[in-house]
Order: structure tokens, then sequence, then C-alpha cells
């Protein structure tokens, strides 16, 4: 599994001449990488004094952005699967009619598949913005650099995410299917962005 490597064996991955891991495990490790850095921002403001009135949202905090690292995580690997889908389709038998018809329409249910996943990575990384900026003003003020750069990376990832999203519905044919992940993306992308503009100001008034 990639997501169980070295670091250093995981950039090897990604830097060889295989068509998979690449863009998307990426956004979904940028992803886990800022749930994590949330939730370390919590355990260093759980249990102190100062910010004892905001415990109940420190800890759900935690629990959800430690849930949504192991989950970004599990999508690195993911990834890799839905292209190989991809690739499998293309492989398949085209001497007959209905071969080539069986063929086309696998590719295009591959497609679809390998067009969810990073949705679901922009998604999550959307969840991470959000969770982020829900703790603002309420976190360790030593720590909110930390916090700061958890919103830049998971923007990161989003944003890289919908980038894979656009590219994949490329060659689908269903139209209705391609205006809605499009559509989904776009909604994200707002939603995300406000988080991280919000979450930024906060940030850059502390310096």
């Amino acid at each position: 599994m990639l997501a169980r490597r070295s670091l250093e064996e995981f950039c090897k991955a990604i830097a060889s001449d295989g068509p998979a891991p690449g863009g998307r495990s990426v956004a979904a490790l940028s992803g886990a990488l800022a749930a994590s850095l949330v939730a370390m921002v919590c355990r260093l403001s759980i249990g102190c004094s100062e910010y004892q009135q905001f415990a109940n949202t420190l800890t759900d905090t935690l629990e959800k952005t430690e849930g949504l690292s192991v989950s970004l995580l599990r999508r690195i690997d993911l990834d890799a699967e839905a292209f190989n889908g991809v690739l499998a389709a293309f492989k398949m038998p085209q001497q007959t009619d209905d071969e080539k018809q069986i063929r086309a329409a696998e590719i295009q249910r591959a497609r679809k598949e390998a067009v969810q996943l990073p949705l679901m990575i922009a998604r999550e990384c959307r969840d991470v913005v959000f969770f982020a900026n829900k703790i603002v003003g309420k976190a360790n003020a030593n720590v909110i650099g930390d916090l700061g750069v958890a919103g830049q990376q998971a923007l990161a990832g989003l944003e890289s995410a919908i980038m894979s999203v656009q590219v994949n519905l490329v060659p689908i044919k269903d139209e209705t299917y391609k205006r809605e992940m499009t559509d989904r993306g776009i909604k994200l992308l707002a939603e995300g962005r406000k988080f991280q503009h919000a979450l930024y100001k906060h940030v850059v008034a502390q310096l």
C-alpha cells in the first residue's frame, strides 16, 4: 500500500514513469497532512485553562480531523485502483461489434468512477478547511501558524482534486453527468476558498 510506504519511497513512486500514483494521490496526501495539523492544534489546546470554554468544539474537531486524515490516506491507494480500472477497460477485447460496445460502455463507467475519487478527495479537503476555520480564535495561539499552514495545505489539496475532476470529465460523453459533477466541484471550491480566506485573515492579523 502506498500510504504505508516511507515518505522517500512514496516520492520515488510519484517520480517514476508509472501512470499511478499521480496528482490525485498527492492531493489526498495534502489533505491528510492538513487534517493531521488541525488535530495537532486541537491536542495542544485541549486541557489549557485559557481555552476550556471551547473544549467541546476542540474535542469534536480533533475527532473529525483524525477521521479525515485516515480517510484521505486511504484514498491515496484508491486513486491508483481507480486509474487501473480505466486501463483495464481499454484492454478489453474489441474484435466484434458487441465487444466494441461492451468495451466502450465499460470505459465510460470506469471514467466516471475515476471522477468520483478526486471529487471525494475534494470534499474531504473542503471539510478540513472548514474545521480549521471552525477553531479560529478557540485554539492555542502559539500554534496559529500551524493552523494557517493546515488551511493552505487543505486548500491546495482541494483545488488539485477539482482540477483532476475537470480533466477526467473531458472524455465522458454523458453531458448531464458532466454538468452535475462540474457544479459540485464549483460549489466545493467556493466553500473551501471562503473558509480559507477567513482563516488566512485571522492568522495574518495575529502576526
